[in-house]
């Protein structure tokens, strides 16, 4: 059930439901298609799951099995967390970005996730294809399999940003094969 514009009671139609997840659908094949084909054949991608006080950093291999945990950069200025950034990915010879898109449960947009955004499009000095990877859950589910691991709290929070990193970019790279 729902109001249209006048308060007045609409049905609610399971299939606007169904048009709204398909054009999504669609929306997210796009963007994969985008991003693999900026990619080169093969190499190496690197997942980030921003934070407002770490960046959690991921890597998988260069056929795009598995995805990684590696590192977790302790966020001060952009230009400095930049330039960490840049030797991660020259060290570890990345050619495309994941970028962990921190939405709500029901797929609008959170307050982190303008935030995100615009850190993702101040990467453009990297010259890296850049996805962005819906990455509701990420956390908890590594939180989780931490916390099932009987890992201490200080241990959790030593692993988990750069886990769900690599949470995020096993997602991706097993989407890639599903469209």
């Amino acid at each position: 059930m729902s109001y249209d514009d006048d308060n007045e009671f609409k049905p609610f139609r399971l299939h606007d439901l169904d048009d709204k997840r398909e054009q999504n659908i669609l929306k997210k094949q796009e963007e994969l298609r985008l991003f693999q084909d900026a990619l080169p054949r093969k190499g190496r991608l690197a997942g980030l799951d921003v934070g407002t006080k770490t960046i959690g950093l991921a890597v998988c291999d260069g056929q795009w099995i598995i995805a990684s945990p590696a590192e977790t950069i302790r966020r001060k200025k952009f230009t400095l967390d930049l330039e960490l950034l840049r030797q991660f990915i020259a060290k570890q010879q990345i050619t495309g970005l994941v970028i962990g898109l921190p939405l709500n449960l029901d797929g609008s947009d959170s307050p982190r996730t303008q935030s995100v955004r615009a850190f993702a499009k101040n990467m453009a000095p990297l010259s890296l294809p850049v996805l962005m990877w819906d990455e509701r859950w990420s956390t908890k589910a590594v939180t989780r399999t931490l916390l099932e691991a009987d890992a201490s709290r200080a241990r959790r929070s030593e692993v988990v940003d750069k886990m769900a990193a690599a949470y995020i970019l096993q997602g991706a790279i097993d989407s890639f094969s599903m469209f």
